[in-house]
């Protein structure tokens, strides 16, 4: 049996405040209840920019301008292979609202350890720091 494989477009979203914006998965779908970085899953002929745009636009209401790419991650859970494209970007304009999850919450670097994300997202986690560390 062949599992799904979905191609995902992620966004690390920053405020002037240099916080990231992250939510939290409604408890009754696939990890449920755990905080990821938003995005979703890229349409037939849709680039990944316009993917992540459109889904946070979808899924928190807001505008984003969509930045450099920080990394792509191949991970295989056991019911879902997905790739995820993971691109920096800047919050434009708009309040976040929790449209299509639980909560959204704006975050420091420093406050994002207390947070459960899948584990495929703590790839995504430790490349952001180490950015962070090499534009100090």
């Amino acid at each position: 049996m062949t599992i799904p494989h979905k191609i995902i477009g992620v966004g690390v979203i920053w405020n002037d405040r240099e916080q990231i914006l992250i939510d939290r998965r409604r408890p009754e779908g696939s990890l449920g209840g755990l905080w990821e970085f938003p995005g979703g899953k890229i349409e037939p002929g849709e680039t990944l920019e316009a993917c992540i745009k459109r889904e946070i636009k979808e899924e928190l209401g807001i505008d984003i301008a969509v930045g450099e790419h920080l990394m792509t991650i191949d991970y295989t859970y056991p019911h879902l292979q997905v790739t995820l494209t993971v691109h920096f970007c800047c919050h434009l304009a708009g309040e976040p609202k929790p449209i299509e999850c639980d909560e959204v919450r704006w975050v420091s670097l420093d406050e994002i350890e207390q947070y459960s994300f899948p584990t495929a997202n703590t790839q995504i986690i430790a490349a952001i720091k180490q950015y962070a560390a090499s534009r100090k």
